[in-house]
């Protein structure tokens, strides 16, 4: 089913633009993202995720899109595989003390699933077996509807649709775009939904001592969307009912714009325009791709926006002690886009002025470049190649897509990049004491990958030097298959057979 949607996502081709019909990542085609290098540390070799091969009989697609930790050796992932008849189905697989377990199917999504095309796509945990996945499902009239799925002390409950979102959701087409948990069973989510009229508007849900309410559209929203599109495309929770959420909304020009949205002490306030976004934002065309809050009131939003001479430029925007400041460039973004076509991909804040940045940019001779800035003590460094990526990236499209930072100056980053026979690979990097080291093509993907298309979607660190990666490579036979990786005391492990589920 065709749709009119506009999609604003983290990744090298970052936006996708009407009539498209939105399918998963694994789906999605070579879109080059961004890896997971460095090394302060030593990655390790990459394991397909454990009970896949019993999931989808050892030969159907699969992809982790989504990966949370805790603590060193406790997280989770979420993701897809293609069932043995075809169908796409919702999985889950949970990491305890270092031994991930077997891949499941998300639990009471194929009730919900008639349709045969589900997934996860954003995992959250707050501790140790204590999680919540989102994710979207065809029920059995073809419309696209969202799931939300809570893990108790290492136990996941069965999926269930997002409550109140299908009285609004006349359209058939939702979508959820991000989940985050402060606390066992204080969590947040948003994405967007269709009217009747197939406009899309922006919604998000809370859930409050282990319960769901019901969806809302993004209060204030509806006065600043006055065309056909809005979504929330990011979501992160400080701590219980203190949630901020980004992303953007279509003026009554018919240019999309972007916005924040906080909520406090359980209730969300209303939608603001970013602040400053649009004197930057000449082109008429700006989205939030990722938003991080440390302490309550303190977080960190970017995306991208469009000049009036249609140059791609990437943007941060910070909030402190509960109040936006004004939209920026990314500092040495500028100097580095020759090409103009740059753009954040993913925010990661430790404490409060202590966050990391990563995207991509194109450099003078077109080619598509990654790269990391950090903030330190409230104030943002300047924009870097990210280090050893351009002797990786000989066919020139790398990107990072995903960050995650477990105190100041000590994050990690992954994506991917092309080498030089024009496969796609993947990639990870970590900062230590606030250096940035040399980007590594994830251990043992590259033997992996034999169909050349691998990705590193998703990074999260529990401390410094203890994170986890997930994301997909093509195997031989061009199949899509998921990898997760860990990091141990800056020591990525070595891959390992995945267990089969009996």
């Amino acid at each position: 089913m065709r749709r009119r949607v506009v999609v604003v996502a983290a990744g090298a081709a970052a936006v996708w633009c009407a009539s498209l019909a939105v399918t998963g990542v694994a789906d999605a085609g070579p879109v080059p993202g961004a890896a997971r290098a460095v090394r302060t540390g030593a990655w390790g070799g990459t394991v397909e995720v454990p009970g896949l091969g019993a999931l989808t009989n050892g030969v159907a697609t699969a992809d982790v899109v989504s990966v949370s930790c805790t603590s060193a050796g406790n997280c989770a992932a979420g993701g897809l595989y293609r069932d043995r008849s075809g169908d796409r189905q919702a999985l889950v697989v949970s990491e305890r003390h270092g031994v991930w377990a077997k891949a499941i199917e998300v639990p009471g999504s194929g009730a919900l699933n008639r349709g045969g095309d589900a997934n996860v796509v954003s995992v959250s945990c707050a501790s140790a077996g204590n999680c919540a996945a989102a994710g979207g499902y065809t029920d059995r009239s073809g419309n696209d509807q969202v799931f939300v799925a809570s893990e108790r002390h290492g136990v996941w409950g069965k999926a269930i649709e997002v409550p109140g979102l299908g009285a609004l959701n006349k359209g058939g087409f939702a979508f959820v775009s991000s989940v985050s948990c402060a606390s066992a069973g204080n969590c947040a989510a948003g994405g967007f939904y269709a009217d009747a009229s197939l406009e899309a508007h922006a919604f998000v849900v809370s859930e409050r001592h282990g319960v769901w309410d019901s969806a809302i559209e993004v209060p204030g929203l509806g006065a600043l969307n006055k065309g056909e599109q809005a979504s929330v495309q990011s979501v992160s929770c400080a701590s219980a009912g203190i949630c901020a959420a980004g992303g953007f909304y279509t003026d009554g020009s018919g240019h999309l714009q972007v916005f924040v949205v906080s909520e406090r002490h359980g209730v969300w306030g209303r939608a603001i325009e970013v602040p400053g976004s649009g004197a930057l934002n000449t082109g008429g065309f700006a989205g939030v791709s990722s938003v991080s809050c440390a302490p309550a009131g303190n977080c960190v939003a970017g995306g991208l926006f469009f000049e009036g001479s249609g140059s791609g430029q990437a943007f941060v925007v910070s909030e402190r002690h509960g109040v936006w400041g004004r939209a920026i460039e990314v500092p040495g973004t500028g100097a580095l886009n020759k090409d103009g076509d740059a753009r954040v991909s993913s925010v990661s804040c430790a404490s409060a002025g202590n966050c990391a940045v990563g995207g991509f940019y194109r450099d003078a001779s077109g080619n598509i470049q990654a790269f990391v800035v950090s903030e330190r003590h409230g104030v943002w460094g300047s924009a870097i190649e990210v280090p050893g990526s351009g002797a990786l990236n000989k066919g020139g499209v790398a990107a990072v897509d995903s960050v995650s930072c477990a105190s100041a100056g000590n994050c990690a980053a992954g994506g991917d990049y092309t080498d030089g026979s024009g496969n796609i690979q993947a990639f990870v990097v970590s900062e230590r004491h606030g250096v940035w080291g040399s980007a590594i093509e994830v251990p043992g993907s590259g033997g992996l990958n034999k169909g050349g298309f691998a990705r590193a979607l998703s990074v999260s660190c529990a401390s410094a030097g203890n994170c986890a990666a997930g994301g997909f490579y093509t195997d031989a036979s061009g199949n899509l298959q998921a990898f997760v990786v860990s990091e141990r005391h800056g020591v990525w492990g070595s891959a390992i057979e995945v267990p089969r589920v009996p």
